[in-house]
């Protein structure tokens, strides 16, 4: 039990590290590769104690899969601390690092796109359009347009999108900082509602469920309240102007054509675009839709400015733009991801996930603690631990069972899923590092976790739960009226 109690104590201070960047000076990414590794270290060196204790379920699923069956045939001599080790590094580190790669891929892709579109000036067609300098109406326009941009793309994409849309309107680092925040809850908000905006509920709608129309007529209206709250608040506070950056000399200087300009932004958001519907098509994971938009948009770039001078052509290829791309947040998301994967294969989400289901037993307080959790730790295996304590209800085991109005919550479209998709979806708002929209902010504006954690926490919080109460509010109308 020490040891499984000490992978908590690594994580609580790697996470404290991750938090006190700046007062220590040293980069997020740092602390979470080495969280990352030192958490596998301590599971992989007392993997006896840790696997012994039961609380692992991807443990008990290796035991009855045809992965241990191979391992006993290629050694048959091997003995349980052999097996042990096997599932930790040939099964459980390679199964994780596929699901990581498949993030950090699609994130590359996204961030080379965006970046492209934005050396070819493509967003200042956006930004030449938005005339007014004042905060509230500029704040309004820009959460309104990631919430909707969310559910049509995904929280990741649309935040990378809006803030190089931000870096075009606000010149002031708090100012930015304040709406690039803002962003994160929009786009949060507008992923939760749609099939293909968040990976949560990606994974809720793969796995049955919820449907995709009730999901979003379910889930759209707290999810509407979950941004607007917090704006409503801010807009009482927020008062003046923001003053839009001025371009120096090499900013000012063009070096692509109006029609280039339009081509690629058309031709990024369009690659954006298209990765749903590939996924849709051809069932492959979204990262390759994404790489397939970058490799399209990359031969494009190749031919569209191979007659130009080899100066201008750095600039604008990809193989130029790549080494602006921020690499230091592809190594963060790797640690991050890491550290929680190890928690998940040695059993602490499972633990957590039964211990709420035993002490709350309310389709609510589960979801919102789940939600609160997700700000801490991934929500990708939160929802896949509550995937896997909830089986899909069917009708007939609902009316034999000994709580049918309870069990009634988990039948597919069920109130238990829909407000899953919700919590999963937004309770990362409340911390910077608790969604993946947060983190692509946090590395690309630097924001600070503290300075988040002091500004914006408490709005995303009043966001949050005002969602939930409105979901309670529309179910009493809905089905209890």
């Amino acid at each position: 039990m020490m040891a499984f109690t000490l992978m908590v104590i690594v994580f609580v201070i790697g996470y404290t590290a991750i938090a006190l960047e700046h007062p220590l000076k040293v980069d997020k990414a740092a602390s979470a590769l080495i969280l990352g590794v030192l958490l596998w270290l301590v599971f992989i060196l007392q993997v006896t104690s840790i696997l012994d204790l039961g609380f692992s379920r991807a443990w008990e699923s290796f035991l009855d899969s045809t992965d241990l069956t191979e391992f006993k045939t290629l050694y048959p001599d091997a003995g349980l601390l052999e097996q042990m080790r096997y599932f930790v590094i040939e099964n459980q580190i390679v199964e994780h690092l596929g699901e990581i790669s498949e993030i950090l891929f699609f994130l590359l892709g996204a961030m080379t796109i965006v970046e492209t579109v934005d050396q070819h000036q493509g967003f200042k067609l956006i930004t030449d359009k938005i005339k007014t300098t004042n905060k509230v109406k500029l704040l309004w326009i820009l959460s309104v347009l990631t919430f909707f941009m969310s559910a049509m793309l995904d929280n990741l994409t649309t935040t990378i999108v809006m803030v190089a849309l931000l870096r075009k309107l606000v010149a002031n680092k708090d100012t930015r900082w304040f709406f690039a925040s803002m962003i994160v809850i929009a786009a949060n908000a507008g992923g939760a509602w749609s099939p293909i905006g968040d990976v949560t509920t990606i994974m809720l709608w793969i796995g049955q469920q919820v449907t995709a129309a009730n999901i979003i007529a379910m889930v759209f209206v707290p999810s509407v309240f979950n941004m607007v709250f917090p704006l409503i608040i801010v807009s009482f506070m927020m008062k003046g102007n923001v003053q839009k950056p001025e371009l120096n000399g090499k900013e000012m200087q063009n070096y692509t054509t109006p029609g280039e300009q339009k081509l690629l932004l058309f031709m990024g958001v369009g690659a954006l675009l298209f990765v749903p519907v590939f996924k849709t098509l051809t069932h492959l994971p979204p990262y390759m839709g994404m790489l397939l938009g970058l490799g399209v948009l990359w031969v494009t770039t190749e031919i569209l400015h191979r007659n130009k001078a080899i100066e201008d052509k750095r600039k604008l290829t990809i193989i130029g733009i790549l080494r602006k791309v921020d690499v230091p947040t592809i190594f963060f998301f790797l640690g991050i991801l890491s550290a929680v994967a190890a928690l998940e294969s040695a059993g602490h989400l499972n633990l957590l996930s039964e211990y709420l289901d035993k002490n709350v037993h309310n389709i609510y307080g589960i979801n919102a603690a789940i939600g609160l959790l997700s700000a801490i730790v991934d929500n990708v295996p939160l929802t896949a631990g509550a995937m896997g304590m909830y089986p899909i209800m069917s009708d007939a085991l609902v009316a034999v069972s000994a709580e049918p109005e309870y069990m009634r919550h988990f039948v597919q479209d069920g109130a238990f899923w829909e407000l899953l998709a919700y919590c999963a979806g937004t309770g990362g708002s409340i911390l910077i590092i608790g969604s993946a929209a947060g983190v692509a902010a946090m590395g690309l504006e630097k924001i600070d976790f503290i300075w988040y954690m002091k500004r914006i926490s408490l709005l995303a919080m009043v966001g949050y739960f005002g969602g939930i109460i409105i979901y309670w509010l529309q179910e009493q109308l809905l089905f209890h009226m």
